[in-house]
């Protein structure tokens, strides 16, 4: 684990991070509209809506989630349209930009995709990634329907939930790191060798969410002095850039055991 340490440590692997985390702060809250509107306007199912609210509330802790709900409520979320969706796409397509690169420099490739090819791949992976989030507060919707017909409720009521999101998310999570790490290098990339390593990078990624749950009262108010009413901005920001970093680790480290590999 040492180089992929002393990696995490260079400037480059810092300059992508921030690169993909500031994507990810502009694609946040229209990704969000999106799936609400999708749940709300498309599938005309409650149960999926309040699922996005679950998974915010899995996300985020303490005042935060709070924030991003109140402000993603019902009434406030436009219905679905051809504008919000481009949006969306626009924004989005910035993930997987720096991402690329990163993912390229990792396997020692330097022809990066041309601007075009990169966008029709990032166009990809929006919708194949946005698939999956629709697919996984559908399996959650599903629980939370059941979960209300059996008259679960209070404490035991959310556990429940919080359980089926997780049986969903963390599959599919996985899934999606698995199809970025073997599909947007610029080269061939053997299958059996990133599952392994979108597993423990998804695992670590859901460990992350505890870390958040322990950290998030001293966190918030230090960012609540610092920054005031940027706090949550910058608070998705940051634990995207921690994220990021927890991807390119496990993408150095898949590239340095196979680079022996002919680049094609």
């Amino acid at each position: 684990m040492r180089p992929t340490v002393h990696y995490l440590l260079q400037t480059e692997a810092h300059v992508y991070a921030l690169a993909t985390s500031a994507s990810v702060l502009l694609a946040f809250y229209p990704f969000l509209i999106v799936m609400l509107s999708v749940c709300r306007d498309f599938l005309h199912w409650t149960a999926a809506e309040q699922s996005v609210y679950v998974a915010l509330s899995d996300f985020f802790a303490g005042e935060q989630a709070t924030f991003l709900i109140n402000n993603l409520s019902p009434w406030l979320v436009p219905k679905l349209d051809v504008l919000a969706i481009l949006l969306l796409l626009f924004t989005a397509n910035g993930v997987f930009e720096p991402l690329e690169v990163a993912l390229n420099r990792a396997w020692g490739v330097t022809q990066n995709r041309s601007y075009l090819k990169n966008q029709l791949v990032s166009l990809g992976f929006i919708f194949t990634c946005g698939g999956l989030a629709i697919l996984s507060l559908m399996f959650t919707g599903w629980n939370h329907a059941w979960i209300a017909q059996a008259k679960f409720s209070g404490p035991l009521g959310d556990w429940l939930q919080r359980l089926f999101f997780k049986l969903a998310a963390i599959p599919l999570s996985v899934l999606a790191l698995f199809l970025i790490y073997w599909k947007l290098p610029n080269r061939k990339v053997e299958a059996a060798r990133v599952a392994p390593v979108a597993v423990v990078v998804g695992l670590i990624l859901e460990s992350l969410k505890y870390v958040n749950l322990l950290i998030a009262p001293w966190l918030a108010g230090k960012l609540a002095r610092e920054y005031m009413v940027f706090q949550h901005s910058v608070t998705i920001l940051l634990w995207s850039f921690v994220a990021t970093l927890v991807v390119l680790a496990g993408a150095h480290w898949t590239a340095r055991h196979g680079r022996q590999d002919p680049l094609s």
